[in-house]
């Protein structure tokens, strides 16, 4: 029997369309949750940049797992090694790259006139960190950064950072989050808040690094926006964000 649902956020619960949660995913919570299922944010935005969305949320999985909390309770934190950090910082001088650092509970960019970092911000429909000169985040404790630049230089960082892993699940940026971090992990530490089994929860998601907590699940849903290699590790493919996925998943298992 199903009792924590995890939802990640970004082409999933909202629309890159609309930037909206639709109205039937909106009913299908309510109905959800009046069967006693908890559910759950699982995503890889921080807490700072979780919007509005009409619906109750049991539990917080951010930053790809790097910081999950429940209520006041922190969960799980777990920041990226401060000289790593530095040592990414520092290739973005020298690389000359547009970089967004999270902090437990701040945000910075080192550019805000970055083309690339205006047009992920135009996607995603967020607002845009304050401007930090790059070389003023060293030392600070990242849970998550954004390294914007091309799949082909993903390498060669991962190789700069060995405690860290790169879920890269957009052409133009990858995150960048401590290897041990996941959001299976995240799922993995409110399951066990709870008394939880892996058996007994669902998940949905669209990107790479949803990959790992569609695995992890009972029942991994992917969206029908999901790329193909996401979908490959889904029990079950529902249709995009725009049509009603999660509303169509929820009733093909029976759980509204």
């Amino acid at each position: 029997m199903i009792k924590a649902a995890f939802f990640d956020i970004d082409g999933t619960l909202l629309s890159y369309r609309t930037h909206i949660v639709s109205a039937g995913t909106i009913e299908a919570f309510r109905r959800l949750r009046s069967q006693g299922i908890r559910t759950f944010v699982s995503s890889g935005r921080p807490q700072v940049l979780i919007p509005p969305m009409a619906l109750t949320f049991d539990g917080y999985i951010t930053m790809n797992g790097g910081y999950c909390f429940v209520g006041d309770k922190v969960l799980l934190s777990n920041p990226i090694p401060q000289d790593e950090t530095d040592r990414w910082l520092q290739y973005a001088i020298d690389n000359d790259l547009c970089t967004m650092l999270f902090t437990e509970h701040e945000m910075y960019i080192n550019r805000l006139d970055d083309p690339v970092g205006n047009a992920i911000h135009r996607q995603l429909d967020f607002t845009m960190p304050p401007q930090l000169d790059t070389e003023l985040m060293f030392g600070k404790e990242a849970f998550q950064i954004i390294a914007i630049m091309p799949a082909d230089m993903d390498a060669a960082v991962a190789a700069l950072l060995p405690h860290c892993r790169l879920p890269r699940w957009h052409p133009a940026f990858s995150d960048m989050v401590h290897c041990d971090n996941s959001k299976a992990a995240g799922i993995e530490a409110v399951l066990h808040h709870y008394g939880i089994g892996r058996e007994e929860c669902i998940a949905f998601g669209d990107g790479g690094n949803d990959i790992e907590m569609l695995e992890y699940c009972g029942i991994g849903v992917a969206m029908g926006n999901a790329e193909d290699r996401v979908q490959q590790h889904a029990d079950y493919v529902t249709t995009s964000v725009d049509e009603e996925g999660i509303s169509l998943a929820l009733r093909h298992f029976g759980l509204i």
